[in-house]
């Protein structure tokens, strides 16, 4: 991969212990990929054809087979469809906040289902907000904060009781749709990657573990539609970040390159696009003929 570093590679190979329990299940899973009947890959052709191409060269059979989120909304409308796949509870009142905010005028902010960080980076991350002075909704798991609660200071609620909502978790898809968000501060996990690129929202990456690096890597110099967060975060640069995110000229570019890879998101799951394509390959000649 052209021009990529050290700390962007997953951070499951970036270890010096051999007895890494993740390093060798990682391993272990690639001495046996080429056992398997196929490999299926969240992602569609056009957005990583380097990925595929090489993988395709030592594997049999590649199946790029995403953005899943748009396959499924080509399914007829079944209640069995809407059961949804959610770790935590959808609170949806944040929708109608939502609502009543301009386009393209919030930030949307949720760092996951897993990722964890510390108090002082919470701290940052809460006054980097505050500072921008723009409208933001926050999604703050129970478990988000290392070691104990996730709690705001009075001062910081106070300052943005006007303009900032926080829940414990949100409908992302629904949410990463809406008018109103005009930018995402995310983990980078790979469906938070997928899902706010299908919804035409750029990105401020806070990678903390696992292919969460490697995703902020090719959403800030791959596709443009990204840019990073350092590591070690401080509000000044979160307020930066985020106004450059919301008003500024770089904003600006990733917008309009996101709308580009939206597009062809849709163009690959349309009916004849190629993840279209390639489920159904994947159903005829792997699923239907093993079955039998």
């Amino acid at each position: 991969m052209k021009d990529i570093r050290l700390r962007d590679l997953p951070t499951n190979f970036r270890t010096t212990n051999p007895n890494d329990s993740v390093f060798n299940l990682s391993l272990e899973s690639v001495e046996r990929v080429d056992k398997a009947s196929a490999v299926v890959v969240h992602t569609f052709e056009a957005l990583e054809p380097d990925v595929l191409n090489a993988l395709s060269s030592m594997l049999p059979l590649v199946y790029a087979i995403g953005p899943l989120q748009l396959l499924l909304n080509h399914l007829p409308k079944d209640p069995l469809n809407d059961m949804g796949y959610s770790l935590w509870r959808e609170e949806t009142e944040c929708l109608e906040w939502l609502n009543s905010k301009p386009p393209n005028s919030v930030v949307y902010v949720n760092f996951g289902s897993i990722a964890v960080m510390t108090p002082e980076h919470l701290v940052e991350f809460a006054w980097g907000l505050a500072n921008s002075k723009l409208p933001f909704f926050w999604v703050i798991r129970p478990d988000l904060v290392v070691g104990e609660s996730a709690i705001l200071s009075p001062e910081f609620v106070a300052e943005t009781k006007e303009r900032g909502l926080i829940a414990s978790w949100c409908p992302q898809e629904q949410v990463l749709s809406h008018p109103s968000v005009g930018g995402f501060l995310t983990h980078s996990g790979w469906n938070s990657v997928v899902e706010s690129l299908c919804a035409g929202v750029p990105m401020l990456c806070w990678p903390f573990f696992a292919d969460q690096q490697t995703n902020t890597w090719c959403a800030c110099n791959e596709w443009d539609i990204g840019m990073e967060i350092s590591n070690d975060v401080k509000r000044v640069e979160v307020e930066k970040l985020v106004r450059e995110l919301m008003e500024g000229e770089k904003g600006k570019k990733m917008k309009i390159k996101v709308m580009q890879w939206k597009k062809l998101a849709e163009e690959s799951t349309s009916p004849n696009g190629s993840s279209s394509t390639n489920l159904d390959n994947l159903v005829n000649n792997v699923l239907l003929r093993n079955s039998f």
